[in-house]
């Protein structure tokens, strides 16, 4: 079984906000140990939505929906989806109760258009957002499952948290977990992690990925198990598998960084560090001194504008 996410608005598509949506729905769903096949993004456009919500049904098991429930023109997300299933949407008495009574306690008049937002895709369930005018709703759909969330992260967030997750952990009876690790490595390049530990990386359980970054290559470790524990067994045989083939050119574990590292080995060696840079223009000094460990192993620095200087 495995999930998708479909994220609407032209705005992403135009590179105008970043799609921090997709990032922190695709988190959580791996908290939950539900698999994640495919991300899309679409504008705010009915035709193509439900193109793209017809094609995440065929493939899917889950479509995971954001954006697109407000009460404007441009919102057609409730429309996309009842034609992508071939129903007519439907007004839930529930949900607009629900939403005159945030506008009587802001002590407003709720507009004729916000009436757009209680309507839902027939035999939808529909569901109150305590944080936000705009409910949401889950629909099954010839053995698929398609729920569709606010695209205000705040609401968004709120909803999936405290509703979507725990509702798909009971319907998908889903008991797995699933747990990233990443080995950040230093002065070797993507490529020659790959020849080293290529035959690592065609492994099922736990997949082993790489990521490119200046200066710097991470190798992602990922494990599926019934449990935190049994996961993270999986992913410390994996690491040191991993550890062994590439040796001191891993310096750190998820968040650790390179400038951290360096503080802390000078730290513990009882050593001090001082600086003369010219082409980095200070940048080395302010990383390593961006935390007091670091101001304290840095005795001083001398910023010059050119190898003459």
């Amino acid at each position: 079984m495995h999930a998708e996410i479909v994220t609407t608005g032209t705005e992403l598509l135009l590179g105008e906000i970043v799609d921090t949506n997709a990032a922190y729905i695709a988190r959580q769903l791996r908290s939950i140990g539900l698999n994640l096949f495919y991300k899309t993004t679409v504008g705010d456009n009915e035709e193509r939505m439900t193109a793209v919500l017809q094609q995440a049904l065929q493939r899917s098991d889950v479509v995971i929906v954001s954006g697109g429930l407000g009460p404007t023109v441009d919102d057609v997300t409730r429309e996309a989806v009842a034609a992508a299933t071939g129903r007519k949407l439907v007004l839930d008495e529930t949900l607009l109760a629900a939403i005159e009574r945030h506008y009587a306690r802001w002590g407003r008049p709720m507009s004729e258009n916000n009436r757009r937002q209680a309507y839902k895709p027939e035999g939808a369930l529909g569901i109150e957002n305590p944080v936000g005018t705009a409910p949401i709703f889950a629909l099954e759909h010839e053995g698929k499952l398609i729920i569709v969330l606010p695209g205000v992260p705040r609401e968004m967030t709120y909803l999936l948290d405290n509703v979507v997750l725990p509702y798909l952990r009971e319907k998908l009876h889903l008991a797995e977990v699933i747990i990233t690790r990443n080995l950040r490595t230093c002065a070797i390049g993507e490529s020659d992690v790959d020849q080293l530990i290529g035959d690592l990386e065609r492994e099922s359980n736990p997949t082993v990925g790489l990521a490119a970054h200046p200066g710097q290559t991470v190798v992602r470790l990922t494990a599926k198990a019934q449990s935190e524990a049994e996961a993270l067994h999986l992913l410390d045989e994996m690491e040191a598998r991993v550890r062994e083939r590439l040796g001191d050119v891993i310096y750190g574990v998820d968040g650790d960084t390179l400038e951290g590292t360096v503080v802390r080995l000078l730290r513990e060696k009882g050593l001090t560090l001082a600086l003369v840079e010219t082409n980095t223009r200070g940048r080395l000094a302010h990383d390593l001194t961006s935390t007091p460990d670091g101001l304290a192993a840095v005795k001083g620095t001398l910023i010059a504008s050119s190898d003459d200087a």
